[in-house]
C-alpha cells in the first residue's frame, strides 16, 4: 500500500511528467482542464449523476504534472451493479498539448494497476471502445446494466480486473461512495455580523 502512495515518473521520450494523488491545490486547474476538454455543458452528462455529492474512492483522484502544469486528471468512484461493487472511471482529460506524449495511456495503467492492487474486482466506464478497448474494456459484461440517464449502449463497458467480478451485474448503476465533504466559503464581515447566533 505505501508503493501507491508514492510520485510515480512517467518518462516519454523527452517529456517527462508525474503522476501524483490529486491535491487541493489542483482543483481550479482540474476543473478548468475538464471544461477545456468536455465543455461547460459537462456537468449535465449522464455519468455526473454517479459523481453528484459524493467523493471519489480513496486514493483514486489522480493528477499528472508536467513542468509545473497540471495536464491530466482521472478520478474513479465506488458504485454498484446490482449485487456486484465496482469502480467507475472518470472523467479522464488530458491537456491537447499533452495528448501526444502517451499522458492518458500512462494515467489509465496507473490508475489501473493501483484498483487491481487494492484488491478491486471491476471498473466501469462511459467512453470510446476503439480507445478503452487496449487497457482490455469491453462491452461484454455490460448488456445488463443502465445508467441513470441517457446513454449509448456500446459506449458502456467493462474491465474484470479479478475474473468473474462482473458475473450478475444487472440493473442501474448507483453511487455508493462516501458523501463529499461540503466546503463552506467563508463569511465576509457583514454577513458574519447577520449570521445567526446560538443563544
Amino acid at each position: 500500500m505505501t508503493a501507491l502512495r508514492k510520485t510515480q515518473i512517467a518518462l516519454t521520450g523527452a517529456a517527462p511528467f508525474v503522476i501524483r494523488t490529486e491535491r487541493a491545490s489542483d482543483v481550479v486547474a482540474r476543473e478548468a482542464l475538464l471544461d477545456a476538454c468536455f465543455g461547460a455543458n459537462r456537468h449535465m452528462r449522464t455519468c455526473q449523476r454517479l459523481r453528484d455529492g459524493r467523493a471519489p474512492a480513496e486514493g483514486f483522484a489522480l493528477s499528472v504534472v508536467r513542468q509545473g502544469r497540471l495536464v491530466g486528471t482521472v478520478r474513479l468512484w465506488h458504485v454498484s451493479a446490482g449485487r456486484v461493487q465496482a469502480l467507475v472511471l472518470g472523467p479522464l482529460a488530458v491537456d491537447p498539448s499533452c495528448r501526444k506524449l502517451g499522458v492518458g495511456a500512462a494515467l489509465m495503467k496507473h490508475a489501473l494497476a493501483a484498483a487491481r492492487a487494492r484488491g478491486h474486482g471491476a471498473v466501469l466506464l462511459l467512453g470510446d471502445a476503439p480507445y478503452y478497448g487496449r487497457f482490455g474494456f469491453s462491452a461484454l459484461n455490460t448488456g445488463e446494466l443502465s445508467l441513470p440517464g441517457p446513454f449509448e449502449r456500446d459506449r458502456l463497458l467493462g474491465l474484470e480486473l479479478r475474473e468473474g467480478a462482473l458475473d450478475g451485474a444487472r440493473g442501474m448503476i448507483a453511487p455508493t461512495g462516501m458523501a463529499a465533504r461540503q466546503t463552506r466559503s467563508p463569511l465576509s464581515g457583514k454577513e458574519r455580523k447577520l449570521a445567526p447566533r446560538a443563544a
